[in-house]
């Protein structure tokens, strides 16, 4: 078992798009479904002892289409279906935050926003990451931005098995491309 002290690399993924299928605004188990092999990227980057985050944009919150109290479950039905296959996400991140958003409390400019790297950031703080070791997956190139100014890699996944892409991404990273 890794120690929570020890440092490691963390392999921080996009939800809708990259763990999951992008249906627009993906709230419900019902509409959820995961990307072909991203239970076992998830499962391949832990058995390494590496983090594994997922950093989502979620505007559907502040636009009002869902609550966070729905994302919450949404996140606890991916967490009970990873356990289920022996593996895990170490944290969730989310910014549920949009500045043309029609509630109000999240009608807000946000760092933790992709671009912005607030929620890399805030991981990073919260876990003994090796940030020169890490990258990101993402699908969109808001999440590529995102990376670059939180000091990690970044690879854009354009479908596919995500697993095959995250095994041709660390070997790219390895070999010295940041994405």
């Amino acid at each position: 078992m890794v120690m929570m002290t020890q440092r490691r690399p963390a392999l921080f993924l996009d939800r809708d798009g990259v763990l999951n299928v992008d249906r627009g605004y993906v709230s419900q188990t019902a509409d959820f479904e995961w990307i072909e092999g991203a239970i076992e990227c998830v499962a391949n980057f832990k058995a390494r002892g590496w983090f594994v985050f997922v950093v989502t944009n979620q505007s559907g919150i502040a636009r009002g289409l869902y609550t966070e109290a729905e994302m919450q479950a949404l996140h606890e039905h991916m967490i009970e279906e990873l356990a289920a296959h022996g593996t895990a996400i170490d944290r969730f991140y989310h910014a549920p935050w949009h500045e043309e958003g029609e509630v109000a409390y999240y009608r807000k400019a946000s760092i933790d926003r992709k671009p912005g790297p607030g929620m890399l950031l805030r991981a990073m703080a919260d876990f003994p990451v090796i940030r020169e070791q890490s990258f990101l997956i993402g699908d969109k190139q808001t999440d590529m931005e995102a990376a670059k100014a939180a000091g990690v890699g970044a690879f854009l996944f354009k479908g596919g098995r995500l697993d095959t892409f995250a095994e041709w991404s660390l070997a790219s990273f390895e070999d010295g491309v940041r994405g």
